[in-house]
């Protein structure tokens, strides 16, 4: 009687154990059998009540049974396992053979490609990097560079102030007076840098933009050297057959000063759209350093003299790409940006 009971169990535990699954059915099936209130745990505690012939035969029969069930189940969630092991390889391999995803290769933005070509010029010149603050004292801005309390750059409409005597640079030239007191003399160094000012954008115009400042200090440094520089400079960087021209300008900084002027690049100097007729297109101011400037750093102006040079890095990237608009550089547009690859 006791034999048939265990028979039975077996068999329906054999049959529970080929309808698992999953592991979940297994571990649920391992529960129900062999757990605290499970069918083989409650036939082993029923053996108390046997005789003690009986209770020992039929406990190493049903002893016999659990361990056939155990490794049944054990064999059974091995195959559940191996099966759930084989679906996801097959789910995760990979053709070798089907084409491969395209890699997009991104492009530098139009005005980084214009600050590396212009500092690359000027590297091979012997120039040397040199970077300064976007926040930076108004005397550094200003008063450093001899220009008067009454020049409309400093006027709140013009400059942005976070207190009166710091500012967001409007310009690079800051760095020069920075420059002139960290440096060992003679050098020559080229300033890229943001710059910000309170300008209404429109197709020329935004508040912030970049420039790139050259200063050259030395003994001998003469008007030639500063033509000479920025003419090399112009071939490279609109073609060899690029003339420029210098014009008499003021800047408070520099004595005497120029703005310099190219040939036009789209119609070679005969005068079209870009150019507006007249063959030359403006690109920069430059001029000899003013002596007040070299005092700022006790500089011995007997002994030494220097060129400063800025342009405005959108406008000749807009100039070279032919972009009539300085407010597509800023909108982030990768159609636009792809274009300068």
């Amino acid at each position: 009687m006791q034999d048939s009971i265990i028979k039975e169990l077996l068999a329906e535990a054999k049959a529970l154990i080929e309808d698992a699954q999953s592991a979940q059915d297994a571990e649920e099936l391992r529960v129900k059998m062999l757990g605290k209130k499970g069918r083989f745990t409650e036939i082993l505690r029923g053996m108390k009540d046997m005789a003690p012939e009986e209770r020992k035969e039929f406990g190493a029969a049903a002893n016999r049974a659990k361990a056939e069930f155990e490794a049944m189940l054990i064999e059974k969630k091995n195959q559940i396992l191996e099966q759930a092991k084989n679906i996801r390889l097959a789910q995760e391999k990979i053709d070798v053979t089907e084409p491969g995803r395209e890699i997009r290769y991104g492009v530098k933005h139009p005005v980084t490609q214009t600050i590396e070509e212009i500092v690359g010029i000027f590297r091979d010149l012997g120039y040397s990097v040199y970077e300064s603050p976007d926040i930076d004292t108004t005397f550094n801005t200003f008063d450093g560079l001899n220009a008067p309390e009454t020049h409309p750059a400093r006027d709140v409409t013009d400059t942005f102030y976070l207190d009166p005597e710091i500012c967001l640079r409007p310009h690079t030239s800051s760095g020069e007076v920075r420059a002139e007191k960290e440096l060992p003399l003679p050098y020559r160094i080229v300033l890229p840098g943001r710059c910000y000012r309170r300008d209404t954008p429109d197709a020329t115009h935004s508040h912030t933009f970049n420039q790139v400042e050259m200063m050259v200090i030395g003994e001998g440094i003469t008007m030639a050297d500063l033509k000479g520089s920025l003419d090399y400079m112009a071939k490279k960087l609109f073609g060899p057959e690029t003339r420029t021209k210098f014009r008499p300008h003021h800047f408070p900084f520099t004595e005497p000063s120029a703005e310099m002027d190219v040939s036009c690049f789209k119609c070679g100097g005969k005068g079209c759209s870009v150019c507006k007729g007249s063959g030359w297109i403006e690109i920069l101011g430059c001029g000899m350093t003013h002596p007040h400037v070299h005092q700022v750093a006790d500089i011995d102006t007997e002994k030494y003299t220097g060129f400063a040079v800025g342009m405005g890095v959108e406008r000749i990237a807009m100039l070279k790409y032919g972009i009539d608009d300085i407010r597509l550089l800023y909108e982030n547009d990768m159609r636009f940006i792809e274009q300068f690859k």
